[in-house]
């Protein structure tokens, strides 16, 4: 049985109490940068901020983790980590892929011994995306707000998409439309037989 939620309430800090709740703010500072991607975007007003936040999926029972389950999405995994791409389908960048250990932990509670694994691996990630024609960056992201599993993505920047720099490139990767199914697996592909060539499996039977 899960636990009971507590009831929320504002959030009561200095910073809360400055914050501009209700406000519709001025975003105009995102437009624009030295190579403009947004023409214009209204914010919402700022909601108030309700706390203790909802629990995170896995959060209050590790067995409904759904970053735990085997999955027919992982492209390749070793002891300690996996990678999984295509999970929604084909999408609009060459190459999308989540990265989680296999262990249940956060980035606050992971052993140091998991965390030393990562960097390389990173390393690894970025240079068997580039090897896919179509790519020159490979640019990681960490939010952790829907999944109380550490989890890390990976996203692709398309060779000479300027645009695409920096930021905004998960973005891009909402709006540009779906690649054929077969280009995507041909780049997934290349990706995880590269990745094992340093180790683990291509593709494992979890």
């Amino acid at each position: 049985m899960s636990a009971a939620i507590p009831e929320q309430h504002p959030a009561d800090t200095e910073w809360h109490r400055w914050a501009p709740i209700g406000q519709t703010l001025d975003a105009s500072g995102i437009v624009g940068g030295p190579v403009p991607s947004i023409r214009s975007i209204e914010m919402l007003p700022l909601d108030e901020m309700l706390v203790p936040e909802r629990p995170r999926g896995g959060e209050v029972d590790p067995a409904e983790c759904s970053t735990c389950r085997p999955s027919e999405f992982t492209i390749w995994a070793d002891a300690d980590w996996k990678v999984g791409a295509g999970f929604g389908g084909p999408t609009g960048l060459p190459f999308v892929a989540a990265i989680a250990p296999r262990r249940h932990v956060l980035l606050e509670d992971a052993p140091v011994e998991l965390l030393t694994g990562l960097g390389p691996l990173l390393q690894r990630i970025s240079q068997a995306v580039k090897r896919i024609p179509s790519v020159a960056r490979c640019h990681f992201s960490r939010w952790n707000d829907g999944s109380a599993h550490l989890h890390l993505w990976a996203y692709a920047r398309p060779a000479g998409m300027m645009q695409g720099r920096g930021a905004i490139l998960p973005y891009w990767e909402q709006v540009m439309p779906a690649m054929p199914r077969e280009l995507m697996d041909e780049y997934v592909g290349i990706v995880a037989h590269a990745l094992a060539e340093g180790g683990g499996a291509a593709f494992p039977e979890e």
